[in-house]
């Protein structure tokens, strides 16, 4: 947990532009993908951030149980559940897709 706490105290000092010891919720989805989480909109929403900058700052203890809940979180595919999903979309089975599929596929259906 020691090691989370660094990781997170890391990024939460980038973010924090101003050096007031407090982050714009604006960005709470990118803060928890600086701390190598990977959380789909859904579960960043339940956070309700704000639509604009400016509107809501947070302190790192307002921040810290939104990493635990993340980091919890068992609804997050993985490495090899990406790649099956990608050979749907190998028609020659070659080993490779096309760029607008693939493009479509991550703008469209990806969280």
């Amino acid at each position: 947990m020691a090691k989370d706490q660094e990781k997170v105290k890391f990024a939460f000092d980038i973010y924090d532009f101003d050096g007031k010891g407090e982050v714009d919720c604006y960005f709470i989805g990118d803060l928890l993908r600086a701390c190598d989480l990977n959380p789909s909109m859904k579960l960043i929403s339940s956070f309700d951030p704000p639509e604009r900058k400016g509107m809501k700052m947070m302190k790192i203890a307002d921040f810290l149980p939104m990493y635990s809940a993340v980091k919890k979180d068992k609804n997050k595919g993985s490495y090899e559940e990406f790649i099956e999903v990608l050979k749907l979309y190998d028609k020659q089975e070659d080993g490779t897709m096309m760029m607008a599929e693939l493009e479509y596929i991550l703008k469209t259906l990806g969280k």
